[in-house]
């Protein structure tokens, strides 16, 4: 069995583990290092994959008999084969033949354009399609390039994207020249504008915008804060973007702010630690005596933790955080897609017990799962999994949304209006309807500049970060229980 050890939790889980063997010998044991491995491999490493999952899979009870298998195929077609319902259960557990990238990838880090979009037809036989930027990274290439969000991509080196290749002419280079696309009319054509960027490497900063709008005859003041991933910091400083949300609050908290809008549209999740850190900035009268969230694992570990640790081993508070502006809110706006998923619903349910949270947007991806990523405890290989380990649910033992339906939002909004406009723009689709909700009229007298509607090809957001999507990761090390 896995000893989870609970450190500190992680939209999102990303670990890594370190697992150790009995100690029957003073001496370590001589361990062969595969830098890359062949199909000869692949008996040793399918079963690793199965010993892991039977330990510490959710869904273990429901793996097939591992003598039915046959081990000696890819280890990624192996591992489909012990995935309990892919398509409406686990649609998130995974194999890599590079856990140190998926490691990087998991805590920000990625070599990238920096651009994060949504895809959507420009013509009406729905063929050719563009790129609309939602935001552009902080530092990127694409944010030193001069790129920003409402910009439209609409070739690549010169050749149009369709439907067919905007896979290959979006991720399969290094560098790349865009022809940047431009309203004329109600069309939306190519313009004479290109860019070229050269992907980096590039550790993203997830507090991505706030802002504060005064009302004063209205008596509202709201703040708002555009949030891309839970991430806790990086390397050289690990509390770094979690103390920038503290700051962010300081602020909100500073300028009387009554009114919250928090904008997860963006959001796939993260660590379950700096999902702790935002709801404790946001929920009244919360504190470490209050139940943030329950996890829920299988009932080997069920057992495990309640016996090691008592009957509240599963139950996760929230922190004491001074610069909580709970008590001046009654309700807590969030905006959601279809990409809201993992850590940002954990937030959402998480905070439903303690106050209104009104969700305008589309509904969400619908992870109510955690999982942990583990490599190989004797080094063989760079193979490793990321499995899920149970799922959570918030202090009233709610976790309803674990489908692909997701959460469905009160005000159900798309966001199909482009050019988008400038975070914090009170005409911003989206933060317009939170702002019509509060009964804040749009400013009078404002000229809006031309618009158009876009059909949307793909309902998931996209970006360059490729495995930056549904996670919620528990932090910690893992480790052998002696038998």
């Amino acid at each position: 069995m896995l000893n989870f050890k609970r450190l500190y939790l992680l939209y999102v889980l990303i670990f890594a583990v370190v697992a150790v063997g009995c100690k029957d010998k003073d001496v370590a044991p001589a361990v062969q290092t595969l830098d890359s491995t062949t199909t000869a491999d692949n008996p040793d490493i399918n079963s690793w994959l199965y010993d892991v999952m039977d330990d510490a899979y959710f869904w273990y009870k429901n793996l097939p008999a591992k003598t039915s298998l046959d081990n000696s195929i890819d280890p990624h077609d192996y591992f489909e084969k012990l995935v309990y319902q892919r398509a409406t259960v686990d649609r998130f557990s995974a194999v890599t033949d590079d856990i140190d990238a998926l490691q990087d990838e998991f805590d920000g880090i990625s070599k990238i354009f920096g651009i994060s979009y949504s895809l959507s037809f420009t013509d009406n036989g729905k063929s050719n399609i563009a790129a609309f930027l939602n935001y552009v990274v902080k530092g990127s290439p694409a944010e030193i390039a001069g790129l920003k969000r409402g910009d439209i991509l609409m070739k690549v080196n010169g050749t149009q994207l369709t439907s067919t290749n905007y896979t290959s002419l979006l991720s399969g280079n290094e560098t790349a020249t865009f022809t940047l696309g431009e309203l004329s009319g109600s069309a939306i054509v190519a313009g004479s504008k290109t860019v070229t960027m050269t992907k980096a490497q590039v550790s993203e900063d997830p507090v991505l915008f706030s802002t504060v709008i005064s009302k004063p005859a209205l008596g509202k003041t709201v703040g708002y804060l555009v949030y891309t991933q839970f991430v806790p910091g990086t390397d050289t400083d690990k509390s770094k973007y979690d103390n920038e949300l503290r700051q962010v609050f300081a602020d909100f908290k500073s300028k009387g702010v009554n009114e919250l809008v928090l904008d997860l549209r963006f959001n796939p999740g993260g660590y379950l630690s700096s999902a702790e850190t935002l709801a404790s900035l946001i929920g009244p009268g919360v504190s470490s005596s209050k139940v943030f969230y329950k996890e829920q694992w299988n009932d080997k570990y069920t057992a495990y933790w309640q016996k090691t640790q008592g009957a509240g081993a599963l139950n996760y508070t929230f922190l004491n955080e001074p610069n909580n502006i709970g008590g001046n809110l009654s309700r807590v706006f969030v905006l959601t897609s279809n990409g809201t998923a993992s850590a940002s619903e954990l937030v959402i349910n998480g905070l439903k017990p303690y106050t209104s949270v009104i969700r305008i947007g589309e509904h969400t991806a619908g992870k109510n799962l955690f999982g942990q990523l583990i490599s190989d405890d004797q080094k063989r290989w760079k193979w490793g999994v990321y499995i899920m380990l149970g799922q959570t649910a918030n202090a009233n033992g709610e976790s309803d949304y674990g489908t692909i339906n997701g959460m469905t939002p009160d005000y159900e909004v798309e966001d199909s209006t482009v050019p988008y406009l400038p975070f914090g723009d009170e005409n911003e689709t989206l933060l317009r309807k939170a702002l019509d909700v509060m009964g804040i009229p749009a400013p009078d007298g404002q000229r809006l500049a031309a618009t158009t509607s876009v059909e949307t090809f793909r309902k998931m957001l996209h970006d360059d970060l490729q495995t930056k999507e549904n996670r919620m990761i528990r932090r910690g090390n893992v480790r052998a229980i002696p038998q």
